[in-house]
C-alpha cells in the first residue's frame, strides 16, 4: 500500500511539473531568442531635407515653398541597446502627398515575445535605467515589429503629431521592458 502511495504521489508531482514546465514555456517562449525573422521592405529614398525657413517664412534660398520632388526626412535616431542588444537606424519620412512613414533601417536585435514599435515621449536613458522608460510615458503604438532583422516601414497616421514624440523603442509588452530605443533629431 505504501509503495503504491508514493507511487501515486510522484506521478501527480511529475504531472504537475509537466504543467507548470508547459505554461513556463508558453509564456516566456524561450525559443524565439534562437530564431531570426528577417525583413527587407522597400525604403524610401530621401531627397533632401526639408528647407529650414528664414525670418519671413521662405526658404532660406528665398524661393517660395514647393512640394519637394521626393520624399523628405523629418526625424532620424541611431538606436542603442536595453534589455536585448539592439543596432539599426530609424527614419521619419513625408512622402511627396504628405503622408509619413517610420522606417527601421538594417535592425538588428533579438526576437522577442510580443515586441512592438512604438513612438514615445520619453528621451532615451542608457543603460538599465533606460529599460523601462517608455513604459512610464505617453505613446503611440505603431504595433507588432515586423521582425527582428532587416528594413521595415511602418504607415503613420495623418492626425499624429509627432512633436510629441522624442523617441522610437521596440517595447516588449508581454514584460514591460525596452529592447532598444532611438533618440529622434531632426
Amino acid at each position: 500500500m505504501e509503495a503504491r502511495t508514493r507511487q501515486r504521489r510522484w506521478l501527480i508531482a511529475a504531472a504537475a511539473g509537466a504543467v507548470v514546465l508547459a505554461v513556463g514555456l508558453a509564456f516566456f517562449k524561450p525559443w524565439l531568442l534562437f530564431v531570426d525573422v528577417l525583413v527587407d521592405e522597400q525604403l524610401p529614398t530621401v531627397v533632401t531635407s526639408p528647407a529650414a525657413p528664414s525670418a519671413t517664412g521662405e526658404p532660406s534660398s528665398g524661393t517660395p515653398t514647393a512640394e519637394p520632388a521626393g520624399p523628405v526626412q523629418l526625424a532620424e535616431g541611431t538606436f542603442i541597446s536595453h534589455e536585448h542588444a539592439t543596432t539599426g537606424t530609424v527614419r521619419i519620412i513625408q512622402q511627396p502627398g504628405g503622408k509619413r512613414v517610420l522606417t527601421l533601417e538594417n535592425l538588428d536585435t533579438s526576437n522577442g515575445p510580443d515586441v512592438h514599435v512604438w513612438l514615445s515621449a520619453a528621451d532615451v536613458v542608457e543603460g538599465t535605467a533606460g529599460w523601462f522608460t517608455a513604459g512610464s510615458a505617453e505613446y503611440f503604438d505603431l504595433g507588432m515589429i515586423k521582425g527582428n532583422q532587416g528594413n521595415q516601414v511602418y504607415a503613420l497616421p495623418d492626425e499624429l503629431d509627432l512633436a510629441r514624440f522624442k523617441s522610437v523603442d521596440l517595447w516588449c509588452v508581454q514584460f514591460s521592458v525596452s529592447f532598444g530605443a532611438a533618440q529622434l533629431t531632426q
